[in-house]
């Protein structure tokens, strides 16, 4: 299929080249020309100077950046992907946004005869560098249907959730897991140091009963090393949580716990630590002690 990806980041750049290396025909566009010109170099493919040129042939467009403002200039700014699209291409939106923007993009691309669904991702930088992904889909069967071979290129496991929107709302439920489950991993890693407790060990037998979990398999033993370079910035995980913070006041709910969670969060990010991993929440923990 003809294909472009638009945002070439952390989690973009692999995606777009594991849809290239299974031979679909992939133009890319970054917001740094020179990214999309070693992309382009790497894999097979072409770059774009636009997010418009970039999607004017294209059957699907997908897109992966930074928050609602950066997917509003890609697809609705001067030179956005909206622009110069043919009737019917596809647009699927990977970046982790407001369900908001995610419907008014729909509603735009409804407007001028395109498909759109929104599709954010989990599973983190080595995720999309192993194609191993986890997509939560919002919008129609069809044309899930119609992309799922794209998908498949770097994901283990694609779900249509419901209408537009739905995607978005079922990652901020992501990150809401995400944030506690680190909160009480914290306190078990702290609590296991000071009873002299072997922590390969211990990971080693509690993964496989009842507080067995991805963070614990993953993160336990670099938390306690004070490890904390394995790529989904604190900054990132901030937005995310404001997203989901925002979502529940919309609908009257109060989750304490994740607030408490990002308000650690921009703690960590006032010490300089921005750009390290959600398991650095550990940190916080030793800041109230």
């Amino acid at each position: 299929m003809k294909v472009t990806f638009i945002g070439l980041g952390t989690m973009g750049y692999p995606m777009a080249g594991h849809v290239s290396k299974a031979g679909h025909d992939v133009t890319v566009y970054n917001r740094t020309t020179a990214k999309a010109q070693a992309w382009s170099e790497e894999y097979s493919g072409a770059f774009a100077l636009t997010p418009a040129l970039a999607a004017k042939d294209a059957e699907i467009v997908l897109t992966c950046v930074g928050n609602d403002a950066d997917l509003r200039a890609v697809y609705l700014g001067e030179e956005g992907a909206f622009h110069m699209a043919k009737a019917g291409t596809l647009f699927i939106d990977h970046t982790t946004a407001s369900a908001e923007v995610a419907k008014e993009l729909s509603a735009v691309a409804k407007d001028r005869g395109f498909l759109f669904m929104d599709g954010p991702v989990s599973g983190g930088q080595a995720g999309a560098v192993n194609g191993v992904l986890t997509v939560m889909m919002g919008g129609e069967a069809a044309p899930l249907a119609m992309a799922q071979p794209v998908l498949d290129c770097y994901a283990k496991s694609t779900t249509l959730l419901g209408p537009v929107g739905h995607g978005q709302l079922a990652k901020m439920v992501n990150q809401i897991l995400i944030g506690g489950v680190l909160s009480g991993l914290s306190e078990g890693v702290r609590f296991a140091q000071k009873a002299g407790l072997d922590m390969a060990t211990l990971v080693d037998t509690l993964k496989h009963g009842a507080a067995g979990s991805w963070q614990l398999e993953n993160r336990g033993e670099t938390m306690a090393k004070d490890e904390f370079d394995f790529g989904f910035a604190i900054e990132w995980m901030h937005k995310d949580l404001t997203l989901c913070l925002a979502q529940a006041d919309k609908m009257g709910l109060s989750i304490p716990l994740t607030k408490a969670v990002d308000e650690d969060y921009q703690a960590l990010m006032a010490e300089g630590r921005s750009r390290q991993d959600t398991s650095v929440l550990i940190k916080a923990l030793d800041n109230k002690a």
